[in-house]
């Protein structure tokens, strides 16, 4: 494994250790609000507000992040970049504040009727204020390739949310049985209120975790910011596309869905078992922390370096096979942690695992037209994308329900993947290794196979895993001998030598 693969391995670790292990203990957290909540409604309306959140959060930042590190990169003041980039940041996120705060009632009805209550939008927009001028001084931490610090920040907010929420759900239940005058607040029905001020809280420490980011000489470059808004307008429009393919049928679902009285129950259940498939976004948002600064580092100080980006793409999807394949064999473990309502919706879970492992790939594919600077090539095919996303939702929803919401996903994040690839051969050609990625794919596919006819088939569910677990061995063997033998992987090699 060359040295630059060596260093993107280490990065993606600790950038793992910062995106990854937030959004997994995260992930435990929404798993335990299906528990605590009294409605699988209320967990709909969750999934639907937090959609909205997702994709403010791209608006607001309009591409500037990817902007910061390829101008930081180019010009001879990266502070000046940064001062630009944030004061650009503030002003916008201030005037959005303000606009929401003007129109907070009927932007609150229009988002989600009677289900966005204005001062849910009040604590939502607050949030999301606090998280997007935070923005930037993760990505400057990134620039200078300080992962440790990233990712402590980054835990310290989940461990402080998931405190909260453990004060509101199990210590205050419990205080006001010994001190009913004290805590006649409390009500369980109002655990979505609970919720969100558990986030504020957490976001508002966040963001003064911060601040020493933000004490450096401040510039504007007007002619400097000209230039990032071109380069990076482009990829708000790929962002909000790309991050509408993720989420759109979270928003829509309420609207569509024929059955108004039972839709945030049917968008609960589809919501908490694409909190299943997760794992492979955590995976794919790790690998991006490390790679996106990467590219550009790597292309500033070699003249060609493509070899380094065609390995990096194969690894990413031999390891992005090997969650699919995990979270398929091991379904009859990971159902447990939810509820028994929901787990009438876990056959959207492999759906939506390759869907996103698509998503993934696509975003390494991504690199030609960024550092090309033909960004608009993005834009083109997230609209594309999102196009075939909200299509395949509007026709089938009302048909096949949130079936309807994974299968949209699948299909968009593969057409952009087909897509992006080929227009990269053309435009910025890289010499993928096609006959290993398309080895690996169909070894995986029929080991899935494998473990669907083992469901399908096998009434014992420890036989089923003990079939499954051979199945997934098998691949991971295939791995360890063809293209990734233990002597080379960082840390562990050291034991193998």
């Amino acid at each position: 494994m060359a040295g630059g693969m060596k260093t993107l391995a280490t990065e993606t670790l600790f950038y793992g250790i910062g995106s990854v292990l937030p959004k997994l203990l995260s992930w435990f957290l929404s798993l335990y609000w299906a528990f605590a909540l009294p409605l699988v409604s209320d967990i709909g309306v969750l999934t639907n507000f937090y959609a909205w959140v997702a994709l403010l959060q791209v608006v607001l930042t309009y591409g500037m992040e990817t902007g910061f590190f390829r101008f930081a990169n180019k010009e001879k003041n990266p502070s000046t970049v940064f001062s630009t980039t944030f004061i650009s940041i503030a002003v916008t996120t201030l005037l959005f504040f303000v606009l929401t705060l003007v129109f907070l009632k009927p932007i609150a009805f229009a988002l989600g009727g009677t289900a966005m209550k204005p001062h849910y939008l009040l604590l939502l927009v607050i949030i999301l204020c606090f998280d997007v001028l935070g923005a930037i001084p993760f990505a400057n931490i990134r620039f200078k390739k300080r992962p440790k610090w990233f990712a402590f920040i980054k835990i310290l907010n989940v461990v402080l949310t998931i405190a909260f929420n453990l004060f509101f759900f199990l210590l205050c239940p419990w205080l006001k049985t010994k001190f009913p005058d004290t805590f006649s607040w409390f009500d369980i029905n109002k655990g979505v209120d609970y919720i969100l001020f558990s986030n504020l809280a957490a976001s508002i420490i966040q963001f003064f975790m911060l601040t020493p980011e933000l004490k450096v000489k401040y510039v504007f470059n007007k002619e400097l910011l000209g230039r990032m808004l071109r380069y990076s307008f482009p990829l708000l429009i790929l962002g909000v596309a790309g991050i509408s393919n993720q989420i759109a049928d979270k928003i829509i679902f309420p609207w569509i869905y024929p059955d108004k009285d039972n839709a945030y129950t049917e968008l609960g259940i589809y919501g908490q078992n694409f909190k299943i498939a997760i794992i492979m976004v955590m995976f794919t948002q790790a690998f991006r922390y490390a790679f996106e600064p990467f590219i550009f580092a790597r292309n500033r100080e070699a003249a060609d370096d493509r070899k380094s980006f065609s390995d990096a793409t194969k690894y990413f999807i031999i390891f992005g096979l090997l969650i699919f394949l995990m979270t398929a064999g091991f379904i009859d473990i990971i159902k447990y942690l939810l509820p028994q309502e929901y787990h009438i919706g876990l056959k959207v879970v492999p759906i939506v695992l390759l869907g996103e492992l698509f998503f993934g790939v696509y975003f390494n594919l991504s690199l030609w037209y960024k550092l090309t600077d033909q960004t608009k090539w993005g834009a083109y095919m997230s609209i594309i994308g999102f196009a075939i996303t909200i299509l395949i939702n509007i026709i089938f929803i009302p048909y096949f329900s949130y079936m309807a919401c994974a299968w949209a996903a699948f299909f968009a994040n593969f057409v952009m993947m087909m897509f992006s690839y080929f227009l990269g051969q053309k435009n910025y050609p890289i010499n993928y290794d096609l006959k290993s990625v398309g080895f690996y794919f169909v070894i995986s596919m029929l080991l899935f196979a494998g473990i669907m006819l083992a469901f399908r088939n096998i009434d014992n569910m420890w036989l089923r895993l003990v079939i499954n677990t051979v199945l997934i061995g098998i691949y991971v063997i295939i791995v360890l001998k063809k293209d990734l033998p233990l002597q080379q992987i960082p840390i562990v090699g050291k034991f193998f030598k």
